[in-house]
C-alpha cells in the first residue's frame, strides 16, 4: 500500500514539474482530491523526490572564492548567493552550499565530527539520504545546555545519521564544566573517553563560530559568570567550538578552556576537512579570527561577507 502511494506522488509530481499539468488538471485525471494534489507534492519536495535548483545568471561567485582560497590558505572556499544582507537569508544559503558539499563528498568510511547549534540543525535538514556504508557522525562538544535555549545537539547527530544511514555517537555532557576537577574525573569513565577519542580522530570536522558579546548562543547557555563575561568583553573574537579565541586565533583565557567540554582547536587543525559555514555581519569577526588561527580548510560563506574578507 506505502509503495502504491509513493508511485502516485511520483506521478502526481511528474505530471505538476515535467508536464505543466495545474494541481485542478492533475486532480481531475487521477480522480483524487486537490488539497491530495498539493500535499503529494509538498511529500515529495520533502523526501528530495523532487529537488528544486535555481540557476542564477548574475551570480559570479568564482573570482571571490579563488581570491578568499589564495588570501587565507583555504583548499575549497564556496561563496553562497544571499539575495538579502540579513541573518536568516543569509544562513538559508549558506546552509543550502553547505549540504550539497556535504552530498558530494563523504562518501563510504567516513567519519564526521559536528557541532551543535542552528546552523548546522539547518545543514542536517537540507542533507539528501544517501545509502552509505561505515559512516560515523561523532558529537565534537558537549551539547547539555545550563539553560532552556535549545542548542540541537542530539538532533544534528539523529539527523546526519538517518541522511547517511550512519551511526550517531553521543556526548552527553555540559559544554562548560563548572570546575576543572569535575571534568578531569568525568573524562576518566570508558564511554565518555571513547567518545572523545572518536571524535579527535573523525577526518572531517563540520563546524560554525560564534560571535562574542552578550547576544550570543554560548554566553546565553548559563556557563559564564558576570566576571567571566567582562574579562571576555575585552579579548574574545568568538568561540570555535565553544572555544574562546582572539582576533588572532589564539585561546583567550586558558583556565576557561581547560574547563570546556570540546576537541582542542589543535587536533581540530589536523583533520583533513575542516568546514567552516558562517556568514553575516555579526560573526565577521570570528571567520577572521578562525581564519587567522587556520582552523578552518573548506570556508562556506556568502557574498557579502566574502567582500569584507577580501
Amino acid at each position: 500500500m506505502e509503495k502504491d502511494r509513493i508511485k502516485t506522488c511520483i506521478d502526481v509530481a511528474k505530471l505538476y514539474y515535467e508536464s505543466n499539468y495545474t494541481q485542478d488538471q492533475i486532480s481531475k485525471h487521477l480522480n483524487i482530491s486537490r488539497p491530495t494534489v498539493s500535499r503529494m507534492i509538498n511529500y515529495c519536495k520533502e523526501k528530495n523526490i523532487v529537488q528544486i535548483k535555481i540557476v542564477n545568471p548574475f551570480e559570479r561567485q568564482q573570482s571571490n572564492e579563488f581570491e578568499l582560497e589564495k588570501k587565507y590558505g583555504l583548499k575549497k572556499a564556496i561563496v553562497a548567493y544571499a539575495p538579502l544582507n540579513n541573518s536568516n537569508e543569509i544562513l538559508t544559503a549558506i546552509c543550502s552550499k553547505a549540504a550539497s558539499y556535504l552530498n558530494e563528498t563523504v562518501s563510504d568510511g567516513d567519519s564526521i565530527g559536528v557541532c551543535w547549534g542552528r546552523t548546522l540543525y539547518t545543514i542536517a535538514k537540507l542533507l539528501t539520504p544517501r545509502m552509505l556504508r561505515g559512516v560515523s557522525i561523532v558529537q565534537l562538544k558537549g551539547g547539555v545546555p545550563n539553560t532552556e535555549i535549545q542548542t540541537y545537539a542530539k538532533e544534528i547527530v539523529d539527523i546526519f545519521s538517518r541522511k547517511f544511514n550512519g551511526q550517531g555517537y553521543y556526548l552527553p555532557l555540559p559544554t562548560l564544566f563548572s570546575d576543572l576537577s569535575t571534568k578531569l574525573i568525568v573524562l576518566k569513565d570508558p564511554f565518555i573517553s571513547n567518545i572523545v577519542k572518536m571524535g579527535e580522530k573523525t577526518n572531517i570536522a563540520l563546524f560554525t563560530v560564534g560571535a562574542a558579546g552578550e547576544n550570543a548562543l554560548l554566553y546565553k547557555l548559563g556557563f559564564f559568570s558576570p566576571r567571566d563575561k567582562r574579562a571576555l568583553a575585552k579579548v574574545a573574537a568568538g568561540d570555535i567550538c565553544s572555544r574562546l579565541i582572539d582576533d588572532k586565533g589564539q585561546i583567550c583565557d586558558a583556565t576557561l578552556d581547560a574547563r570546556t567540554n570540546s576537541i582542542q582547536l589543535e587536533i581540530l587543525k589536523q583533520k583533513d576537512t575542516r568546514i567552516l559555514v558562517a556568514g553575516g555581519e555579526s560573526k565577521l569577526r570570528a571567520i577572521k579570527a578562525a581564519l587567522a588561527g587556520g582552523y578552518a580548510n573548506v570556508l562556506i560563506t556568502d557574498q557579502f561577507t566574502a567582500y569584507e574578507l577580501l
